[in-house]
């Protein structure tokens, strides 16, 4: 049998481990103030402690405001209402034509007027106060070469002949020049029409002939 005397209860027995415990802990804190590895309670007292603050939960998104809207720019009136016309709408797929100028207009062409001469009825010596009658040529007079030629006149609206040609040849053509350079010497009275000078024409004969040796 046991010694009552030594009957320790079990809350007895756990004493002297917490005991040891105790001192181990208080040792190991001691040592570790001795070498400054952990904060004095005084140093623990004015140390400062900053606690990190969460930002604020973004908030849901707002609708952005709306940019002003441009205010409509009154036109200014017109002072005079009644002097504004509306052109018709065109579409654009409507083919407006160019306006096309207006054809000059075709002048009728003018005919020019031909003054036709007055044919005299009889001969051209009498209208002509200055005539000089041609002259005999000697090499025509020596062959004995005779014959009448009429030449045609024409005279202008001053009396002077302006053309002259053989109408009927003598058949001696030295006979027919020589009244050609007669004829053209001659002054004439000028014909007139309706009171006016206008040009004339008239035949003039020349008889060629030998009187004589």
């Amino acid at each position: 049998m046991s010694d009552p005397s030594f009957d320790f209860s079990p809350h007895e027995r756990r004493w002297p481990g917490i005991v040891f415990v105790v001192l181990l802990h208080a040792a190991a804190l001691w040592s570790l103030w001795q070498y400054e590895i952990i904060p004095t309670p005084q140093e623990l007292a004015s140390t400062l402690f900053v606690s990190f603050i969460a930002p604020p939960a973004p908030k849901p998104d707002e609708p952005k405001p709306l940019p002003p809207q441009p205010r409509p720019v009154e036109k200014p009136r017109d002072p005079h209402p009644h002097l504004v016309t509306q052109a018709p709408a065109v579409a654009p797929t409507d083919y407006v034509a160019p306006p096309q100028p207006e054809p000059a207009p075709v002048a009728a062409p003018v005919s020019p007027i031909v003054a036709v001469p007055v044919s005299l009825g009889s001969e051209l010596s009498l209208a002509c106060p200055q005539r000089t009658p041609p002259a005999y040529p000697p090499f025509s007079r020596r062959l004995g070469e005779t014959g009448v030629v009429v030449l045609r006149v024409e005279l202008d609206e001053q009396g002077r002949v302006a053309a002259a040609q053989v109408k009927t040849s003598s058949g001696h053509s030295r006979l027919d020049e020589a009244a050609l350079a007669a004829v053209k010497t001659w002054r004439c009275t000028p014909a007139t029409r309706n009171g006016q000078p206008v040009r004339a024409i008239a035949l003039q004969p020349f008889n060629f002939i030998l009187q004589g040796n």
